[in-house]
């Protein structure tokens, strides 16, 4: 519990109403890659409009990439990268939500290296080769609050011919320079992604609190963002211009950030990362949702780190919380606070046969983070995690 190792060099603008400061800070280039997603929430709501502006005030050029979609893949990474360089950009600027977060990661790295996204992934068919030059500068401007990637390293990509889903990343020069954390930009998300959003950063910090490498630090950081998920997305989620409820729950994602860093998540999210590999129509918040009581109830029923689960329970709303089982509790009520209890796998096209499939695709690709699990969590657990949780 008292060793962890800690480096994050992101310059971090946190607060609402910060991206008017974007311009008075210190660029990384002079020509920016803006990459937003192929959807048109940052030109409708005007947040692209505002970064704009903000570059032009900063005397910075910029080429907008429209290219990311939800669960991002390797095609739009290297269409996105290969417009990075025809372009002349010399650094990116990444404004959008988790998938835009995730894809500047691997798109900072391809604008820069040679060959093709999955020759530098590790796990799976990926290569697993190291960079072999220095990836472009990454400024992140979130505008929803979910991944803490807005922080750290990593990404999230899918590979769509082999039904991959692979955390790329790990680099200390994929660590963005400067991030924007302004939580007036995510007032327009609709409640339904709010809650995805909010409980993707949830699980990634009770991920943490199970995990065998879990610190004083990292259990600090972790408590109090679950802390404020469970007591403010409610609200967020209920009324999206609760400006207060959305400051809070991004405090929490951003933290996540750094949680993630100083301790591995676990095999809850390997899990999930295959079921959107197969299907990547489902949202990785939604697929985290419905598998996440039966995942904690695997190690609750071991009692494999009950203090733990008492912990989180009691920082949720439970405050007398003294069985690990009161951590369900405390995890239902908050989903049905969020409207969110009823998700089914089946609505999203999963098939009850595919169980053992996605629990070897999760070993296959991400078998990393079961290392994290605080007991042996074998395929045939993991299927069975899964046809529990099956609707």
């Amino acid at each position: 519990m008292l060793r962890f190792d800690f480096n994050n060099p992101t310059h971090l603008l946190f607060g609402s109403g910060r991206l008017n400061d974007l311009h008075a800070q210190p660029m990384p280039g002079k020509k920016a890659l803006l990459l937003i997603s192929t959807g048109k929430s940052t030109r409708e709501t005007g947040s692209l409009a505002r970064v704009e502006e903000q570059l032009s005030l900063a005397g910075v050029a910029y080429a907008v990439c429209p290219r990311i979609h939800e669960n991002p893949s390797r095609e739009c990474v290297m269409e996105a990268a290969a417009f990075a360089r025809e372009q002349g950009c010399d650094f990116i600027v990444a404004l959008g939500g988790g998938a835009v977060l995730d894809a500047s990661v691997a798109v900072a790295a391809m604008a820069a290296n040679p060959g093709d996204l999955w020759d530098y992934v590790c796990g799976g068919t990926g290569k697993g080769r190291p960079l072999a030059q220095k990836p472009l500068p990454i400024v992140t401007i979130a505008t929803t609050s979910g991944t803490g990637s807005e922080i750290n390293s990593w990404g999230v990509i899918s590979n769509l011919q082999t039904h991959e889903k692979i955390g790329f990343g790990g680099d200390p020069r994929l660590t963005p320079v400067l991030s924007v954390v302004d939580p007036e930009l995510m007032r327009t998300v609709p409640a339904r992604y709010t809650a995805y959003q909010g409980f993707d950063a949830l699980f990634h910090h009770t991920e943490v609190m199970m995990s065998k490498g879990c610190n004083i630090l990292s259990e600090t950081l972790a408590l109090s963002a679950i802390e404020n998920i469970a007591r403010y997305l409610p609200r967020a989620v209920e009324n999206g211009n609760d400006l207060e409820a959305r400051e809070h729950v991004a405090y929490a994602s951003t933290l996540a950030g750094m949680t993630m860093q100083l301790t591995s998540t676990t095999a809850q999210h390997s899990m999930e990362h295959a079921m959107s590999a197969y299907h990547p129509t489902l949202p990785h918040g939604a697929g985290l949702i419905m598998i996440s009581v039966e995942f904690a109830r695997f190690f609750i029923e071991r009692h494999a780190c009950d203090g733990q689960f008492i912990k989180m329970a009691r920082v949720m709303g439970m405050p007398g919380a003294n069985r690990a089982e009161d951590f369900l509790t405390a995890l239902a009520r908050l989903q049905e606070a969020c409207g969110v209890a009823d998700l089914k796998m089946s609505d999203y096209g999963i098939g009850r046969d595919e169980c053992m499939t996605l629990a070897v695709n999760a070993r296959e690709t991400m078998g990393g983070l079961f290392l994290a699990n605080p007991c042996e969590l074998n395929d045939a657990d993991c299927a069975g995690i899964f046809e529990k949780a099956y609707r």
